[in-house]
């Protein structure tokens, strides 16, 4: 990542919130031929014995599990919201535009649960994702025996230990006060990823500009 600085945030509890706002990951590390592989899918972060967790589960037998079993080593990567800023928009236009987004990185170590585990990580998925409705018929809880036997067989649950964490929010925190209203008022008049962006922007003026 872009190891700049001004574009770390260094809130825990800014970062916490973002991982659980935007669970659905990419999943990467390397096969046995040292090969890269990946696979996109939800994770949700705990902590456990005073060290922080990635816990979801995957298909059993694919590339990636099979890669995930010789090499234990993973990167789990967050993504937020992202938006195309004009260098028109700054107080000097004569300048390079750029890209404005936020994301997170958490590298660990990976390993597999039990079917006792799989049971309680399937049950939080469905609830989150079911709005904590319990009387959901998609819930976990709520599926036919014989459904969920099948399905369990052909997945297995897993559980990251997260050993570092960088977060790259790149949100025009080099530019001057002119520039970044501006870009501000400009994102505002954009699609929703621009609206989410500004409010981001917003969060941080007089942190970053304090009168």
């Amino acid at each position: 990542m872009y190891d700049l600085p001004y574009h770390k945030e260094q809130n825990e509890q800014v970062i916490r919130e973002f991982v659980l706002q935007y669970p659905f990951a990419f999943l990467t590390g390397c096969d046995s031929e040292n090969k890269p592989i990946a696979t996109q899918l939800p994770v949700f972060i705990e902590d456990k014995g005073g060290k922080k967790v990635l816990r979801g589960h995957i298909m059993k037998n694919t590339d990636h599990h099979k890669a995930f079993l010789h090499n234990e080593n993973v990167l789990a990567v967050f993504t937020g919201k992202h938006t195309y800023v004009s260098g028109t928009w700054y107080s000097n236009p004569n300048t390079a535009s750029t890209w404005n987004y936020m994301s997170v990185h958490a590298k660990g170590t990976i390993k597999f649960l039990d079917d006792k585990a799989l049971e309680d990580v399937l049950r939080m998925t469905t609830l989150h994702f079911e709005d904590q409705n319990q009387n959901s018929a998609t819930v976990f809880d709520n599926l036919p025996m014989e459904f969920k036997r099948r399905a369990m067989g052909a997945i297995v649950a897993f559980e990251i230990e997260i050993k570092e964490m960088d977060t790259i929010f790149k949100l025009s925190q080099d530019r001057d006060a002119e520039s970044y209203q501006n870009i501000i008022n400009k994102l505002r008049e954009q699609d929703e990823d621009g609206r989410v962006i500004a409010a981001e922007m917003e969060k941080r003026t007089k942190e970053l500009f304090p009168e």
